[in-house]
């Protein structure tokens, strides 16, 4: 496929005018934003973010790394407020890795309650409400510890800075990252380190590395949310078990009518974040064999049995995509093209938003 045909199969997504879910959809008050994770190959920076997100008509942005802060000296932080209070959008912050036993943590000179309280104070400068953070990944959960190691040692973290996150006023909301965790797991955590400081972001797109339908997701955690990580997927039957990948919003085949009608009653105040990941090929989940059931020993039958409904009325992702994670250097032009695929497949996800599923404030009024 040339450059210019994949343009114009992308840009085609954006003429979203009808709405499957009845085109009378009314406001409802919940914020719209995306993830700045969404539009990572420009490499843009806080204030270059806030200005598309603007672009966009969102409500919110979640500026999910310290790394995406072009500087953290508190001057600047409160320039990048009271430009977001300019444009009439809310901050949502974020730092990474806070588990000092993971895979993912990255040593240094600060100890994992350190980072933690730095991001909090982050998040704080920029009139943040939440701080998204995470465990983990899958190669926690598919090591020889189990899992339930890495939550007590979440565990430990954010009771050694509950002071802190209190004093601040901010939220610490724990994402199920890639794989690391199922949303009871999730939930956990949330309850022993303390709900009344630790909340879920709450991601629809990561459960699928986990066995667990978004629905599931959505109604163990919605109740702890403060933000969220949404995208749509794809799921279906395999020799194996299932695979299965990430699309924009409306290329899966996440029914976001019951989920949205679930979301109004469990977390209405939360923020709707899409986090757009398109460029990744399909990921085998092969729970037709014995091994793969040692790192899920503990999944309730009932919850892999609407997963594995889910794969048996799935379908591949048959459109057009650029694989971002293939190997070997690429040249200009494919660099070039997977950034046109990154912007074109989050406007489009947010077009999808407002229009079908009814949320955001600015870009429905």
């Amino acid at each position: 496929m040339d450059r210019r045909t994949f343009l114009s199969t992308a840009f085609s997504g954006l003429g979203l005018a009808q709405t499957a879910f009845g085109q009378a959809a009314r406001p409802t008050g919940i914020k719209l934003g995306f993830d700045t994770y969404s539009v990572r190959a420009f490499k843009w920076k806080d204030i270059q973010l806030l200005d598309y997100a603007a672009s966009l008509k969102a409500d919110t942005v979640q500026i999910s790394d310290s790394a995406d802060y072009s500087s953290l000296d508190p001057a600047h932080l409160a320039a990048v407020k009271a430009h977001a209070d300019q444009l009439g959008l809310e901050i949502d912050s974020g730092i990474g890795c806070i588990c000092p036993i993971s895979k993912s943590w990255k040593p240094g000179a600060k100890t994992a309650e350190q980072y933690t309280v730095d991001g909090l104070k982050i998040a704080k400068a920029v009139g943040a409400r939440a701080m998204r953070c995470f465990m983990g990944s899958m190669d926690d959960r598919r090591s020889d510890r189990p899992i339930e190691q890495f939550m007590d040692a979440t565990i430990k973290v954010f009771k050694g800075v509950r002071t802190q996150a209190q004093d601040l006023n901010v939220k610490i909301a724990l994402e199920n990252h890639a794989g690391d965790m199922q949303a009871r797991e999730v939930r956990t955590i949330i309850e022993e380190s303390g709900k009344d400081f630790v909340a879920s972001c709450l991601d629809t797109g990561n459960p699928m590395w986990v066995m667990e339908d978004p629905q599931v997701t959505l109604e163990i955690l919605g109740p702890y949310a403060v933000t969220t990580h949404v995208r749509d997927s794809v799921v279906f039957e395999h020799p194996r078990g299932a695979a299965a990948q990430w699309v924009a919003m409306g290329d899966g085949i996440i029914d976001w009518k019951a989920f949205m009608e679930t979301y109004r009653k469990v977390c209405p105040n939360s923020l709707l974040q899409l986090e757009i990941i398109t460029g990744r090929p399909p990921q085998i989940l092969p729970y037709y064999e014995k091994d793969w059931w040692k790192w899920f020993p503990k999944m309730p039958a009932s919850e892999f049995a609407r997963f594995a409904a889910l794969a048996k009325k799935g379908h591949p992702f048959m459109g057009s995509m650029v694989i971002e994670d293939s190997p070997g250097k690429k040249p200009a032009e494919y660099i070039e093209a997977l950034k046109e695929q990154q912007r074109v497949d989050l406007a489009r996800s947010i077009l999808f938003a407002q229009n079908e599923m009814g949320v955001g404030i600015k870009g429905r009024a």
